[in-house]
């Protein structure tokens, strides 16, 4: 063998070891991550959750601060099966533009807010969707004295828009496409959007549907505003955790498949003790930690999808007690009934 041919291969061992070190020391990195979040909570004996900085039916403090609402209920699940308390949550409000600072710096565990979904923040931004608490898309909402019946209609119309959304992109992009100009006024908090259009400094307010119809709820008025038909927009949207943060990331993605799952197979806040206590459905059992060892892979105890759905309820009752038609805001299950509703609800095996 020629000395160039035994000095090529030891270029080639050597670039192999490089990379398996970078590998393995990457392996290690991650791997640090991925601990260190579940055990700064426990350590802690607090959640910091990440929400909104006010909407209602969602997330917004009540008239003693005590905070309420649909997602404000998932950040208490992961509080019970991680704590056993879901008191124990220290809830940031956060804005369109700070709330992913808010994540990456550390100063919160996880986002629980109407966050959507996308690519750019996925890959990115560094940031880890845990799953879909609700199927939403981007609406407008007009006084019904503009006479306005459909969003196609709204040329030259003044629109106030949540900066660092997607709906602020969505919005051009519609408006583009049908060949319509507008008028952006600029907002960074719901409350300033609500407080903008009740005063007429705008003609439109879009946002998510879902909080077009909870802003709606608060008016005084809310019969003299109307939300157009147009749904212009996907708008999945869920928690999120860091990148690398893998075994905190499982903690929360499964705790809200817990809360779906528990619908589908008819455990509620009234019969959980019950069934607790063993069933002939093998996945309840696995759920419910009276079969197999689900907790122990999370890294929690057998009993943690009991305390988070104790918590509260399973998806549906805390979807009916925040946000459904029996409350102010009013909103049907649309996409976000069971898949064997015809809804796209849909929790992965617990096996």
């Amino acid at each position: 063998m020629s000395p160039a041919r035994v000095d090529k291969q030891e270029e080639v061992k050597m670039k192999k070891s490089v990379i398996l070190g970078a590998l393995s020391v990457a392996g290690l990195s991650a791997g640090a991550a991925a601990a260190a979040t579940l055990d700064d909570v426990k350590a802690r004996g607090q959640l910091n959750c990440g929400v909104s900085t006010g909407l209602s039916g969602f997330s917004a403090p009540d008239a003693d601060g005590e905070w309420q609402g649909f997602d404000v209920a998932v950040c208490r699940a992961v509080a019970a099966a991680v704590l056993d308390d879901p008191m124990a949550v220290e809830f940031v409000p956060t804005t369109g533009k700070t709330r992913f600072t808010a994540l990456a710096s550390g100063e919160v565990d996880m986002l629980a807010r109407n966050t959507t979904w996308t690519l750019s923040r996925d890959v990115d931004l560094k940031f880890e969707f845990t799953g879909v608490n609700y199927y939403d898309g981007q609406g407008f909402m007009v006084p019904k004295s503009l006479g306005v019946s459909s969003a196609k209609e709204l040329s030259g119309a003044t629109v106030c828009i949540q900066t660092g959304t997607t709906t602020e992109l969505n919005l051009a992009d519609y408006f583009r496409k049908n060949d319509m100009d507008y008028e952006p006024v600029p907002i960074e908090t719901n409350a300033e959007a609500q407080q903008q259009y009740l005063a007429g400094a705008c003609d439109v307010y879009t946002t998510d549907a879902s909080g077009l119809a909870a802003t709606r709820a608060s008016f005084e008025n809310a019969g003299d505003h109307v939300i157009l038909p147009e749904i212009i927009s996907k708008e999945p949207l869920g928690p999120l955790v860091r990148h690398g943060d893998n075994e905190w990331g499982d903690v929360v993605r499964w705790t809200l498949n817990a809360l779906i799952a528990a619908e589908e197979m008819g455990i509620n806040s009234d019969n959980l003790a019950e069934m607790a206590e063993g069933t002939e459905n093998p996945e309840v059992n696995r759920l419910l930690g009276t079969e197999g060892n689900l907790g122990e892979m999370l890294g929690l105890d057998s009993d943690w999808a009991q305390r988070a759905i104790m918590a509260g309820g399973n998806y549906g009752e805390l979807f009916e007690k925040h946000i459904g038609e029996q409350t102010p805001i009013g909103l049907a299950r649309g996409l976000n009934a069971q898949w064997t509703d015809g809804g796209l609800l849909y929790a992965p095996p617990f096996r």
